[in-house]
């Protein structure tokens, strides 16, 4: 299902990318325990912020990117029954490229 979303200016509108349940030691973790991941995936994008002069300053990222946030950053939000969020590009910390994984990822 496409989402009909734009975000505008600087903002970027994000999937957090779902983290795989592990058992440490025999114990699940149940799910209301879990830390919310701070991967995602980028899927749309703003125009660009305007400067004062009127420029507009493209975004580093596009719909697609896999990224690193903020545990705290942004604005969750839910569409169809989806989660997603919109954060600042101030608030993206990395670009995730090739075969990368976060922290704690294993390969």
């Amino acid at each position: 299902m496409a989402v009909n979303i734009t975000p505008l200016h600087d903002r970027v509108l994000v999937r957090r990318t779902e983290e795989k349940e592990s058992i440490k030691g025999g114990i699940i973790i149940p799910d209301t325990a879990k830390e919310k991941p701070q991967e995602g995936e980028v899927i749309a994008v703003g125009a660009g912020k305007v400067t004062d002069d009127g420029k507009r300053i493209p975004l580093d990222v596009k719909a697609g990117d896999r990224i690193l946030f903020g545990k705290y950053s942004g604005n969750d939000i839910k569409i169809d029954d989806e989660e997603y969020m919109i954060l600042k590009e101030d608030e993206i910390l990395a670009k995730i490229s090739g075969a990368a994984k976060a922290a704690g990822g294993k390969k």
